[in-house]
Formats: structure tokens, C-alpha cells, sequence
């Protein structure tokens, strides 16, 4: 594997959290889709049955940061703590999901576990990919605790609708048969 500029690498995350808070702050991932090179490809597992993947940049913009999250908008994704090997060019982001909405208690609903992200620098400040793992049970008990509560937006409501309708989603596909592989 070839060697990255540690500084560099240093300031691609530094751009990589800023662009993220701005996101958070605008509830419009989509402009993140400028830190992915062309054919870059971005997954995660959907469980016991699906996983989703979108390749290249477009994809990415439309259906990674666009459809998949719309609903979330009000959430945040504060970053923990990052890991970088300049050797590899992975990058590691630890984070955690936290909606807008609060429970009685006044504490907001974010799920259980941990959530991240894994990145590999493509050079020129773009990543060439990024897989990203969380406790899918944890966030579906957190998903039907808001319902039950009544506080999930009407967004996600929605979206987990157009999820358990049926029909085919751009990106979904039954696990192992995606165009790239997940790991």
C-alpha cells in the first residue's frame, strides 16, 4: 500500500468534520458528495437480509446523502474520536447519532452502541470509499421507541413506510449481491 502525507490526511478530516456540521446545520448531506471521487462507492449493512451500496459520485449525492437521509433531518453525527493511518490512507470516524427530538426526561433519542465510519483516501481531498457500521438493533429499538412515543418526524415515518412497502430501493440489494462488496 502506498504512503499518504500525514498533514494532509490531518486536514482532509478537518474538512471532513466541518463540511459535516455544516450539512448537519443546513439538514442537506448531498454537497458532501464533493469529498467522494468519481467512482467511489459507499455502504453499510441493513441488517439480516440487505445491505446498500451506491457507486460512484452520483449515486452517492442522490441516494447516499439524499434519499437515505432524508427524515434525519435535525439529527446530528458527532464524531467521538478518528483514527487515521497514513500508511493505508484508512481513516476510522467514531460517531454518534443523535436526533433533534428529546423524551420526557428532556434527553434526546440517540441510539445505543456505537456508530462509524470507514474511509479510504483517494488523494486530492476525496475519499475512494467508505463503509459505515452501527448497531442496526439498537437503532431499530431507538426508531420504535420514537414511534411509540410519537416524536419520529414525519420524514422518517415515511421513509420506514417506503422501507417496509416492498418495492425495490435505489441502492438496496439482498445481502452479497451488491455491484461492489461491502468488505
Amino acid at each position: 500500500m502506498a504512503d499518504f502525507d500525514r498533514a494532509e490526511l490531518d486536514e482532509m478530516v478537518q474538512r471532513w468534520l466541518k463540511a459535516n456540521e455544516e450539512a448537519e446545520l443546513a439538514g442537506d448531506w448531498r454537497p458532501l458528495a464533493e469529498f467522494y471521487t468519481e467512482d467511489a462507492t459507499y455502504g453499510w449493512n441493513y441488517g439480516p437480509t440487505q445491505e446498500f451500496m451506491a457507486v460512484g459520485r452520483t449515486e452517492i449525492r442522490d441516494i447516499a446523502l439524499g434519499v437515505e437521509m432524508q427524515g434525519l433531518e435535525g439529527w446530528t453525527y458527532p464524531y467521538q474520536h478518528v483514527v487515521v493511518d497514513e500508511r493505508s490512507g484508512d481513516v476510522i470516524g467514531l460517531w454518534k447519532q443523535i436526533a433533534d427530538a428529546t423524551r420526557a426526561d428532556g434527553s434526546h433519542y440517540s441510539p445505543q452502541g456505537i456508530g462509524g465510519s470507514w474511509f479510504r483516501y483517494g488523494g486530492d481531498f476525496q475519499w475512494s470509499w467508505q463503509r459505515d457500521f452501527f448497531d442496526f438493533g439498537n437503532v431499530s429499538a431507538l426508531f420504535l421507541e420514537m414511534i411509540t412515543d410519537k416524536t419520529l418526524s414525519a420524514g422518517m415515518l415515511r421513509r420506514i413506510e417506503r422501507a417496509t412497502s416492498g418495492e425495490k430501493l435505489p441502492g438496496w440489494y439482498p445481502i452479497g449481491t451488491a455491484p461492489v462488496p461491502l468488505w
